[in-house]
Order: structure tokens, then C-alpha cells, then sequence
């Protein structure tokens, strides 16, 4: 997908976000490469890479952003890989990383695999219609700290510390079906779900393993959150407050504006102006989410990184 970029000639960062899910058996192999292509071309952000596919943020130059997507397409496995786009006045990452990981979102079922059954695709237009059905059961696969801060209207909160969790907390939810089934702890697999993640990739896993279980009807938004926020009007929007996002923007709302929290980089939540305003908040060492549960070591870990923060932000203002 591409974006236009706004006319306003401040806008200098584009940011990328994609994901594929395709068998990269070498995948360690391009690490190295890749890693040298994105820092010729003033790309930062992260880039996971596992045998299971790819998922990544970058930011940077719009050409050299351009330039790191056309380098990817050369390999024939990522030819046909989408991307979602947005612009920012300030720099979404500080550096540029690769990771090579087991999956590239970690769920922990090796026998779930998007590349053979996942639910079905359904398009942010018709997303309202689907979750407004009284028969349909809405769920934000997300995490907790995302979730506080935004999801869409009557969706089903698992309280998940992190997405790995996913599978046991659906196997074991009386919330799944109205039946007498599922009392007795049975799940009732006739049940119309709904699932919707930031991006998309998270429900990629959680509906292959919901299929996997047997589950008949299984639905997720596509593109994921950002994508309804780019193309839904806020007038017809069910979505309700911020959406997190992985970068230095934290959160963005309808039309992918950024939105009003910042991060935590001691506990890497989402925090308000009011958490800000908090005795308890220390740039870089602390939020009233995670004061006093922190050791001297992690505090002088804290306060290096934040140096090291200080220095790049300097080097980027030069």
C-alpha cells in the first residue's frame, strides 16, 4: 500500500509497517544484508526475521523507507508483500535492529501455521456490521496495556500480559458460547468470533489455532486496527480512544494521527499526561505503572539508556 505524503513540508519520516508470513528457511543467511541495506539508506526500526516469515517497523528517508521495500521484493518468497504507511515530524526509532527469531509473533504452538489455514479476511468497511451482530463474540487478542487505552465498543478483554498467553485463556473462557456445553468446560465451536490485533498479525495466529480447534466461523479485521483507523471516518467509528503502536509515536488515532500518550522506558507502557505529571514519574526510570519495582541494577541500566536516547535525539537535531 502506499500513502501520499502530506503536503506539508515538515513531514521528513515515513514509517512502514508489514508482515508475511512465508517459509524463509535462510532466514539467518539474510540477516547481515539486510541489516547493511537499511543503515545505507538512514532506515531505522526493527526487523524480525524466523523460518515462519518476516514482521517489521522501519522509518526514515521516504526513498530510502522506498528503497528498503524494493530490496525486500527482490527475493521472489516476498514479492507480493503489502505494507501499511504513515508520516511523522519526528523520528519513529533510534536505531536500526534484526532480530532472528523463533516466530515473528510468538505464540508458542509450532503446529499453528497461517501459511495453511487462517479465518476469513474482512475488510475495515464492513467490520461496524460484523461486531454490531449480537451473535457474533468480539475479541482484542492485544495486550492489557493496550487495551487500556483503547479497543472497539463491547469486545471481549482477555487481560493478557502477553499474547503467548492467548491459547490458554480462550480454551478456558465460559464466554465462548451460551450453551450448557460450555458449563461443563466444552467449547462450542458453532460460535461466530471476531478478533482484531493492531496490525493484523497476531490474529493471523489466533484464528489458524482457533481453526485448528474446529472452530466453524472465525473472523479478523484486515490490515488490522491501523487500517480501520486510516480508512474508517471517525463520524462512523466504533473504535474508541488511542491505539498503541511499537515506535516512538506510542499511540495514533482516526486518520493515524498521533495521539496524546508517551512510553515508559523503564516498564515500556503507555503513559498519560497525568502519569507524567506523577511524583512517581522519572524520565527514563520510571512510571507510577512500574515505581519501586525496579532493582539498582535495572535503575543504572535505565539511566545509560536514557543517556544513550539523549545523545541520538542530539545527533538527529545536528
Amino acid at each position: 500500500m502506499t500513502a501520499t505524503s502530506p503536503a506539508t513540508s515538515h513531514t521528513t519520516y515515513l514509517t512502514a509497517a508489514f508482515y508475511k508470513f512465508v517459509e524463509l528457511s535462510n532466514f539467518a543467511e539474510l540477516k547481515e544484508p539486510l541489516l547493511a541495506f537499511c543503515e545505507s539508506q538512514d532506515v531505522k526500526g526493527t526487523i524480525l526475521l524466523a523460518n515462519e516469515g518476516i514482521n517489521s517497523t522501519i522509518a526514515g528517508p521516504a526513498a530510502g523507507v522506498r528503497a528498503v521495500l524494493a530490496f525486500l521484493k527482490n527475493d521472489l518468497r516476498l514479492a507480493t508483500l503489502e505494507h501499511k504507511e504513515s508520516w511523522s515530524t519526528k523520528p519513529p526509532f533510534y536505531r536500526m535492529k534484526v532480530k532472528l527469531k523463533r516466530e515473528i509473533v510468538t505464540m508458542g504452538v509450532p503446529t499453528v501455521n497461517p501459511n495453511e489455514m487462517v479465518g476469513k479476511y474482512v475488510k475495515p468497511r464492513d467490520w461496524n456490521a460484523l461486531i454490531s451482530d449480537p451473535d457474533v463474540l468480539v475479541i482484542d487478542t492485544r495486550n492489557t496495556y493496550e487495551i487500556d487505552i483503547g479497543t472497539f465498543k463491547g469486545a471481549v478483554d482477555p487481560r493478557l500480559k502477553s499474547f503467548s498467553l492467548f491459547p490458554e485463556w480462550l480454551m478456558a473462557q465460559p464466554q465462548i458460547a451460551e450453551s450448557e456445553a460450555k458449563k461443563a468446560g466444552e467449547i462450542d465451536k458453532k460460535t461466530k468470533v471476531a478478533m482484531f490485533c493492531t496490525g493484523g498479525i497476531r490474529c493471523e495466529k489466533s484464528t489458524a489455532f482457533l481453526k485448528a480447534q474446529g472452530f466453524d466461523e472465525v473472523y479478523h479485521l484486515e490490515g488490522g486496527i491501523l487500517k480501520y483507523l486510516e480508512t474508517v471516518p471517525e463520524a462512523e467509528s466504533l473504535w474508541q480512544g488511542e491505539c498503541f503502536v511499537f515506535d516512538e509515536r506510542v499511540t495514533v488515532g482516526h486518520g493515524l494521527k498521533v495521539g496524546d500518550y508517551g512510553l515508559c522506558r523503564a516498564c515500556r507502557e503507555p503513559i498519560s499526561q497525568a502519569d507524567k505529571e506523577s511524583p512517581l514519574f522519572v524520565l527514563g526510570l520510571s512510571c507510577p505503572h512500574c515505581h519501586g519495582r525496579k532493582t539498582e541494577e535495572d535503575l543504572a541500566r535505565f539511566k545509560e539508556r536514557q543517556r544513550q536516547i539523549q545523545l541520538a535525539k542530539q545527533r538527529d537535531d545536528a
